[in-house]
């Protein structure tokens, strides 16, 4: 069924899917009833374990299914608890389509919260919630796709969960979470990295990230946790190439901070960000880590750091930002790493009501809208190459003529000019410093417990609600700025994240740009969660569009490639059916996006093990 939306884009809406028999019945919920703010628990199916918990399912409303009432009750969906693992492998029904004969084999991983709730009355942040890992493994030989999911074994993990009865006790209060049950004064168990918010495979090392510590490193085939993986203090033999040229009244003040975050609180030293990059052309992966007392201080230390394809390190550097920035994604060209100034400034009163428990640690910290620009930092990859005495100040950032908060970056590249001149662009996802709320993240309200749908959804948000964003940076031959321009995609305004191109493209000039978005059809939420793979062509500056349907949401597309143009291959894309509790593995042909055969195959996850939102995942060959 071809249908247009209001830009005129070409979209897709798939009919109907039947759904497999319910595996228990719910009542209905009454019209002026709204539901219960319970966290949701999938059947515990875990046959090693001996519990009696009890199952709490969510009551679907009967009534129209575009007003508030039903509007919380989907979006409650999609961070409800899966205590349940997958534990040997399960091979996937496909309910539509064929897997293609040309899939290559390998795995989509996918990392996210699992548990978001326990069993005495706590409730947690989806960013604080314990990782739980994913995993769909493609056979190109059998046309099998065999699902498995396991917890990541984190020390919070060991500590929180009792195995033998399968009941949960939240002791960590985590930075964006309050806990009901557990104690607050006193309580310094802050930084619980729970490796829920990326996953990479490299070197033959399968790792889940967290934007606060250590990866974890995980076994490949049983997904059984192997343990911490030092990928911040394990290579200190490695000449660092240190770029501070001075000392200041901050190192005074950071070395007063360090007993209290590391001995008190028990914070890592550094914390390595959970986005990196890969380097297609060098066949490099690319890290970032910081210190962890840059939190509070208005200084950042980054070290950057390139492993080989054995994960040896090959070059690492240190740079210190005098500005108070908080990082959560980068970018990278042939030359330059690049930082956006995401500016933030410390809350003293909420400071001291985060250290009593009264409010979340993340707390202690705001958007800084002081600017009215959006410094973004360039800073020399390869410094020995630049020619000398036309090296560029780094410290001093370029401007960009508006104000955006950076969230997810989906590529960077050069273009060299032939006159020595040379252009960077720059496409990602980016939000206003109006919206941004380190507290209210996904709607969260840690004084209620409740996840509120409306915070995503603001009227007339478009602008200030995740969106597509170009960036423009001229730069002459001695690499001083010329212009730079931030732009929002001409042809798709609507709100979007999680950007993405074929990675065997990352860091080259690319045509086409995938991202997660919403057609904004739904009244109560137009804007998030997401249900529309939109797929944007540069060079046109045309867009199409394939979308999931009536009460359906989908998270982060994934991009595998199978040849050597950039849009052969296909997208992965987890489809979450709220209306019917189910979650599916959708696989889309990205050069029929906007037709009615962009849909390939949608296989069924089994209804006891349909999970909650998953954050970032990676596309593994075999």
């Amino acid at each position: 069924m071809q249908t247009k939306n209001v830009h005129n884009i070409p979209t897709y809406i798939p009919p109907p899917i039947r759904p497999s028999p319910p595996v228990h019945q719910t009542p209905s919920l009454p019209p002026t009833t709204k539901p219960r703010a319970i966290s949701i628990s999938a059947p515990n199916t875990n046959t090693n374990t001996n519990t009696n918990t009890p199952v709490v399912v969510p009551i679907p409303p009967t009534i129209e299914p575009d007003d508030s009432t039903t509007a919380y009750y989907d979006y409650q969906f999609l961070f409800f608890s899966q205590r349940s693992e997958a534990t040997q492998p399960v091979t996937l029904a496909t309910v539509d389509g064929v897997i293609p004969a040309d899939f290559p084999s390998g795995t989509y991983y996918l990392t996210g919260p699992g548990v978001l709730s326990d069993d005495h009355g706590s409730t947690v942040h989806p960013l604080d919630g314990h990782g739980y890992l994913r995993a769909f493994t493609f056979d190109n030989v059998t046309k099998n796709v065999k699902y498995m999911a396991k917890y990541i074994k984190t020390e919070a993990h060991v500590e929180e969960h009792d195995p033998k009865t399968n009941k949960w006790k939240f002791t960590h209060r985590g930075p964006f979470s309050v806990l009901k049950g557990g104690r607050k004064v006193g309580n310094t168990k802050v930084m619980k990295n729970v490796a829920n918010t990326s996953v990479l495979k490299w070197g033959e090392k399968l790792l889940c990230m967290w934007e606060g510590g250590e990866p974890y490193q995980i076994q490949t085939g049983t997904l059984d946790t192997i343990g911490r993986y030092n990928m911040i203090d394990g290579a200190d033999s490695f000449q660092i190439h240190d770029h501070n040229h001075s000392r200041d009244v901050w190192e005074v003040a950071a070395t007063l901070l360090k007993p209290i975050l590391y001995g008190v609180f028990k914070m890592p030293p550094r914390r390595l960000l959970s986005h990196y990059k890969v380097d297609s052309s060098m066949n490099r992966l690319l890290t970032v880590s910081c210190n962890a007392e840059d939190m509070l201080l208005p200084r950042s230390n980054f070290t950057f750091t390139e492993y080989d394809s054995n994960f040896k390190i090959v070059q690492k550097q240190n740079f210190r930002i005098p500005d108070h920035l908080m990082i959560h994604d980068w970018a990278f060209t042939d030359t330059h790493y690049i930082v956006f100034a995401n500016r933030i400034k410390l809350d003293v009163l909420g400071s001291m009501a985060a250290v009593y428990g009264i409010s979340p640690m993340i707390t202690a910290l705001r958007v800084n809208p002081s600017k009215s620009t959006s410094p973004i930092y360039l800073l020399p990859r390869f410094p020995e190459k630049l020619p000398k005495g036309r090296e560029r100040d780094w410290r001093v950032p370029i401007e960009a003529p508006s104000q955006l908060w950076l969230l997810h970056v989906g590529n960077a590249f050069e273009v060299r000019h032939s006159h020595g001149n040379f252009d960077i662009q720059i496409q990602a996802a980016a939000c206003s410093y109006q919206w941004f709320n380190f507290s209210k993240l996904f709607g969260y309200d840690w004084q209620k417990r409740k996840l509120d749908p409306s915070i995503m959804n603001i009227k007339g948000g478009n602008e200030l609600l995740p969106h597509l964003v170009q960036v423009s940076i001229k730069l002459d031959s001695d690499y001083n700025c010329q212009e730079c321009d931030v732009k929002p995609m001409k042809k798709w305004k609507k709100s979007s994240d999680f950007p993405a191109t074929n990675p065997a493209f990352s860091g080259k000039k690319n045509k086409y740009l995938y991202a997660a978005t919403t057609l904004g059809s739904r009244k109560t939420l137009p804007s998030f969660p997401f249900d529309t793979v939109v797929k944007l062509d540069l060079e046109s500056d045309s867009a199409q569009t394939w979308t999931a349907g009536r009460r359906r949401f989908i998270g982060e597309p994934i991009f595998v490639p199978k040849g050597d143009k950039e849009d052969d291959g296909y997208l992965l894309v987890v489809e979450y059916a709220v209306s019917m509790h189910r979650c599916y593995l959708v696989i889309l042909n990205p050069k029929k996006i906007g037709t009615d055969n962009a849909l390939v195959a949608r296989l069924e996850i089994p209804s006891h093990l349909h999970f909650p939102l998953g954050f970032h995942g990676v596309w593994a060959a075999s």
